[in-house]
């Protein structure tokens, strides 16, 4: 009989999100008369942006024809994405990537798991608590960990804790690691890092021959211009460092899929003999292997969000989910609640009322006000006592979920 991965065994009941779906379809199919307002996963309302649009539907047309048709694309991205990529997002900040190190994708959570591929088992890895739930499970799938405890931690992995009293950065650790996965701006605590903040964790990686993976998938909601966008902004990141992008929240693309990893010539890892080795010819040969690439006619519509048009609608596209999370942190603050983010993030962390846990809290916006949010916890056992509530959604489901939260 086939034997299956036990790995995948050593996890929770159920992944956070499929969890709340369960919890939601139970509720609504108890109470079908009940009006509920998503602000829980951090999917996207608003429509793509026209330019996007447009470039689309001219690829769509171009592949009609023998001239313009295209099969299978280069595995890393067709070139002129990432040219464009590299001058946009990077040079343009006076960051050193060029296009040959930048590889398209179908998301930035793919990849995250993803470049596990190219990394070896004995590596120790550290994680903030709260996080992002895909860099642990994605570890624990791949037999990189122990079992879990009772608070949900897994034995192998060092925890970094998140708090309101570190502004939710977390501290360098106590003990040397390899691996170190940081998330800024934050998901879920909205809290995003300076720059004096990201040169002591790109010290800290040099100094303990460590690599940072940098998810940098909320870079476009950052608006302070003091505040880094990228990781590569702080010198000696491209010898520690691997980002991770996506178009899909800045442009509307989750449903759409594109993203991108950045991998810097010369960053590299060692054998377990020892020999020093490249980590861009590893990860190329990966996607390689095991990626056909993202399709010419997404590719087409990512590339024009660097175009002027698209650059003011996804300018305007970002304005309106952000005055989204204003009025709820408006909002909440009036309700009483002690509220954190929402200022360079879409997400708001909400410290939850006393007597209520965070699924508590879950079950009572739930049940009182028909608004779904995301339990603490379900980010890590340092999430316990805190509320996730998303700014993505639509004008009127914002007023009307904060309408409702205030009346309790």
């Amino acid at each position: 009989m086939v034997q299956v991965n036990d790995n995948y065994l050593k996890l929770k009941a159920g992944y956070l999100f499929p969890e709340i779906a369960r919890r939601v379809k139970a509720f609504s199919e108890a109470n079908p008369e009940a009006a509920i307002i998503r602000l829980g996963i951090g999917d996207v309302t608003e429509p793509l942006p026209a330019a996007c649009r447009e470039a689309m539907k001219q690829a769509i047309e171009a592949m009609g024809t023998r001239e313009g048709f295209h099969g299978y694309g280069p595995e890393q991205g067709y070139g002129w994405l990432r040219e464009a990529i590299a001058r946009h997002d990077f040079q343009s900040r006076g960051c050193e990537v060029s296009a040959e190190e930048i590889f398209v994708s179908d998301g930035s959570k793919c990849d995250s798991s993803n470049i596990l591929d190219i990394l070896g088992a004995d590596n120790r890895i550290a994680v903030t608590d709260p996080v992002y739930p895909v860099y642990v499970d994605s570890n624990v799938m791949a037999g990189r960990t122990g079992e879990a405890d009772a608070g949900g931690r897994y034995g192998g992995l060092t925890y970094l804790p998140l708090t309101a009293a570190n502004g939710f950065v977390a501290p360098l650790p106590e003990q040397p690691v390899d691996l170190i996965y940081l998330c800024f701006p934050n998901n879920p605590t909205g809290a995003v890092a300076t720059r004096e903040q990201l040169k002591q964790w790109v010290d800290y990686a040099l100094a303990h021959n460590a690599l940072i993976l940098f998810d940098a998938a909320y870079e476009a909601f950052i608006s302070d211009p003091d505040l880094p966008r990228s990781i590569y902004e702080i010198e000696g990141a491209r010898q520690c460092a691997i980002e991770f992008r996506s178009f899909s929240k800045n442009a509307g693309f989750t449903g759409t899929r594109c993203a991108f990893t950045v991998v810097p010539r010369g960053l590299s890892g060692t054998t377990a003999a020892g020999e020093t080795v490249e980590l861009w010819g590893l990860w190329n040969r990966r996607q390689s292997t095991k990626f056909n690439g993202v399709s010419y006619i997404v590719q087409r519509g990512a590339e024009a969000v660097y175009s002027s048009e698209g650059q003011e609608q996804v300018k305007a596209l970002i304005g309106f989910y952000m005055e989204n999370a204003a009025i709820i942190r408006r909002e909440l603050e009036a309700a009483g609640l002690q509220v954190h983010g929402g200022e360079q993030a879409p997400y708001v962390w909400i410290r939850t009322p006393e007597g209520l846990d965070s699924w508590g809290f879950f079950d009572h916006l739930l049940g009182q006000a028909h608004v779904v949010g995301t339990p603490g916890s379900g980010f890590g056992a340092a999430g316990e006592g805190y509320f996730r509530l998303s700014a993505f959604n639509s004008r009127a489901n914002v007023d009307e979920a904060m309408r409702r939260i205030r009346a309790l």
